[in-house]
């Protein structure tokens, strides 16, 4: 394995735009190599296959060091680079606590709310599950809400961290999940977008699709 950082993903993923986002705005060189998730696990390439641990996208193996899981991807590229909420203890310990939070709250119910809503087939999901998913979004949602109404640029404070692309990775997606965004959501994914070197889900990941 040669040495640098090597990314493995898939353009449908919201958990995999997270680590595009981060790498991009962060300026951090790597090489893409996108993965069928239509193909069984089983017959995924090599060396994917071995490296991926639950055989899942996102992928990043740096200096032929595996990494799985997007928020753990996050917080490793954060502490390799010392940006982005390593600035200091203190900040990564906050920036943790909002990692840990978008795995519980917004990585549940959103991914699977957009899936039923734009993809999935009729049936797919049993009786009462999305209206469900619904309303557990709609308690994460006016949390963050309520993070974000005092007025602060990003979800610590007035600069970037991996919280907020953890945070918003599946939220550039809310039309297809067809969510609404309160205002002051709304207004913090725009201040996002106009981070140098942001792009959309579609920009961003449309060149890496096999």
């Amino acid at each position: 394995m040669q040495d640098g950082i090597a990314f493995y993903g898939n353009a449908s993923s919201g958990h995999v735009y997270k680590i595009a986002l981060m790498l991009a705005v962060g300026g951090i060189a790597h090489t893409y190599h996108a993965i069928d998730i239509d193909q069984p696990r089983h017959l995924r390439p090599e060396p994917f296959r071995s490296l991926s641990r639950f055989g899942e996208v996102p992928l990043l193996v740096h200096d032929g060091q595996p990494y799985v899981q997007s928020d753990a991807i996050l917080y490793h590229l954060a502490e390799h680079t010392g940006r982005f909420g390593a600035e200091s203890a203190s900040r990564m310990a906050r920036v943790r606590e909002w990692l840990f939070w978008e795995a519980n709250r917004l990585g549940m119910c959103l991914p699977q709310l957009r899936y039923a809503r734009s993809f999935a087939a009729t049936g797919e999901f049993p009786p009462g599950a999305v209206a469900w998913l619904q309303q557990r979004f709609d308690l994460d949602i006016a949390r963050l809400e309520t993070e974000l109404s005092d007025g602060r640029s990003f979800i610590l404070d007035e600069q970037p961290t991996i919280a907020d692309f953890s945070l918003c990775g599946y939220l550039f997606w809310a039309d297809d999940a067809k969510v609404t965004l309160p205002p002051h959501v709304a207004a913090w994914l725009k201040r996002i977008s106009k981070l140098p070197g942001w792009q959309s889900p579609e920009a961003l990941l449309a060149p890496l699709a096999a």
